[in-house]
């Protein structure tokens, strides 16, 4: 596009923002081939749309999306709320480039009551509403079993799929199945349960699965009551076996006061690129419905803009009417007939931390999936949270932590091992005997080895690591800062991992002087770290104790030159002992090793003496 064409677009799209009303209403961005690419609402749809053609808007994602603008459409509602709802109907119907794109990780099973003379109930993951009323659907699917389970031992809803009849089961069509005999069904296709009788347990299941549990007890202890002044007892005590199962399930499922009742409650859990909606709806103090949506972000989407998204879509397809909607924070389009709430203590700020906590669970399931199927992801996530924590450069590709082991001072040795992407590279590994320190000076010791590994990573031209970590506190850092910057003059980060009193590693150090980085013990990154630890340990106490095996297997005999490790296993297995080696004459050791080396042995314990 030239620079006048691009002009000649700007004019032509200011003059349609000059007679834009300011009423509230929706407005539509059309690209060159006249696709819609963006879908907004507006308070004022004047104030809005012209607010994209300011010179100082600075959004890089928003100017793109102006760049592409050829056209502008626009429809006038009454109120903000229909401006919201129609737009919530556009983007679901166009899925413009620009707009947010909903998505859901999966299909979520609902219950079926169906429409039939004998209605069945069922866990299904299909929505065909002429087939009958569907509850849900439910996100936990522990809790929809439960709620099946509780039904199923309640009102034994018929499980057969033959279509059942009033003339059938007048002409007496059908016969019972297994279900009957093990009295898991009360045999309605038989006439064994009457039809008003099963429609009753029909009707309460439909009340417990709306969430009304509570009225279907007081209608169980009406009748419990009823049936034992008329002194029916046997029947009254299946009722009371009802009310008992009913209770106790109400009673793990309550979460706060039954006073709240017909209540939704929705939060928001976001970061750059995904914004995850948690619904969550209460009557009588029990939750009856969860659902949590995702937006992908497209223009850097506030949370207020994408939460009243939300409570539009969710509210409309899980055919929400309840008065008062509890949020995180103040929602500024009005919604006719409903009532926000921003709670700060008691029961429903309850609710809203509950919902809270489910929207982030959510995220990391997701998290966890896209991890599975993409395990480079997970690597990436932990490099760019540990950049974050200690404000690095770059990404910390790769990481090497240093490690000493000796016993006072002897056979003194250390260790490096490299983290490449949050995983150990064990071909990079290296060991190091110390050579210039005497005695056990860790400190020395440490030097020598940061001294030695990157001198030569130098002389080599190898990459230098992003991270260096310390296997100890605010003294191995300071140790290997002296190598690092003083003696080498590199700039390369420092960190280190710091033990509490139980030799448990507890906190995370950075910087000169070093300062205490907030980091989860129990979170993802905390686990590699003490992992990274964990390795550099093993891998330094390994060399060691393979050199004071090989210090303590060392006998006379490795000195005697001309003497290999054969002629000297010769020996051991028929004398037993370097003491009897010793004692041993020229015959008997000519015997077992021959002439030329039996001399050469016996002369090394028996020297000539001088007259």
């Amino acid at each position: 596009m030239t620079k006048e064409e691009n002009e000649k677009r700007l004019a032509y799209l200011k003059s349609i923002v000059a007679r834009l009303p300011e009423k509230p209403g929706s407005y539509q961005y059309y690209d060159k081939d006249h696709t819609i690419i963006y879908v907004g609402k507006a308070k004022n749809l004047k104030s809005r749309v012209s607010s994209y053609f300011h010179a100082e808007v600075d959004r890089l994602k928003t100017k793109v999306l102006v760049s592409k603008i050829w056209d502008i459409s626009y429809t006038v509602v009454n109120t903000e709320e229909d401006a919201l709802l129609l737009e919530n109907s556009l983007i679901k119907k166009y899925n413009p480039r620009y707009n947010v794109l909903l998505k859901d990780g999966k299909t979520y099973p609902s219950i079926c009551v169906t429409n039939e003379y004998l209605p069945r109930i069922f866990n299904t993951r299909t929505i065909n509403k002429k087939w009958g009323t569907y509850y849900g659907p439910y996100s936990h699917v522990g809790t929809m079993y439960a709620v099946l389970g509780l039904i199923k031992e309640l009102y034994r809803p018929r499980t057969c799929r033959q279509p059942i009849t009033k003339e059938g089961v007048e002409t007496g069509k059908y016969k019972v199945c297994l279900d009957y005999h093990i009295k898991r069904c009360g045999g309605p296709c038989i006439g064994k349960q009457t039809y008003d009788d099963y429609q009753r347990n029909i009707a309460q299941a439909r009340e417990i699965l709306k969430g009304n549990t509570r009225k279907v007890l007081r209608e169980l202890k009406e009748e419990m009551q009823q049936l034992a002044e008329e002194l029916r007892f046997e029947e009254a005590e299946e009722i009371k076996r009802k009310y008992i199962a009913l209770d106790t399930f109400v009673s793990k499922s309550e979460v706060v006061s039954h006073t709240i009742n017909n209540v939704d409650v929705f939060s928001i859990t976001s970061d750059e690129k995904i914004a995850y909606i948690n619904y969550i709806h209460v009557s009588n103090g029990s939750i009856n419905q969860s659902f949590t949506i995702e937006y992908k972000k497209k223009l850097n989407e506030s949370d207020e803009e994408l939460l009243q998204l939300g409570i539009v879509e969710l509210r409309a397809r899980l055919g929400s009417t309840s008065k008062e909607v509890v949020v995180p924070f103040d929602i500024n389009v009005e919604m006719e007939g409903v009532r926000y709430t921003v709670p700060k203590q008691g029961d429903k700020k309850t609710l809203l931390d509950l919902s809270v906590m489910n929207g982030r669970q959510y995220k990391f399931d997701r998290l966890k999936q896209a991890e599975k199927l993409n395990p480079e992801q997970k690597q990436t996530r932990l490099m760019k949270e540990l950049q974050e924590k200690l404000q690095l450069p770059k990404l910390p590709y790769q990481i090497e932590c240093f490690d000493n082991s000796n016993i006072s001072g002897t056979d003194a040795v250390a260790a490096c091992v490299v983290f490449k992407a949050m995983k150990p590279s064990k071909k990079d590994y290296k060991h190091y005997n110390i050579k210039t320190v005497s005695g056990p000076d860790d400190y020395a010791s440490m030097k020598e080895v940061v001294r030695r590994r990157y001198n030569r990573l130098l002389e080599e031209g190898q990459p230098l690591p992003d991270l260096i970590v310390a296997d100890g506190g605010k003294g191995q850092m300071e140790v290997i800062r002296e190598v690092i910057q003083d003696e080498l003059g590199l700039d390369v980060p420092i960190a280190g991992l710091a033990k509490d009193s139980r030799h448990r590693t507890n906190e995370l150090l950075y910087g000169f002087p070093p300062i205490v980085i907030g980091l989860k013990t129990d979170s993802e990154l905390f686990h590699v770290l003490t992992r990274l630890q964990d390795e550099v340990h093993r891998f330094a106490i390994t060399f060691h104790r393979d050199k004071r095996s090989k210090h303590a297997l060392h006998s006379e005999l490795d000195d005697i030159k001309g003497i290999g490790p054969k002629t000297r296993n010769q020996l051991m297995k028929q004398l037993k002992s370097v003491k009897r080696i010793k004692a041993a004459d020229i015959e008997t050791l000519t015997k077992i090793i021959g002439n030329n080396k039996a001399h050469i042995v016996y002369d090394y314990f028996n020297p000539k003496r001088e007259e």
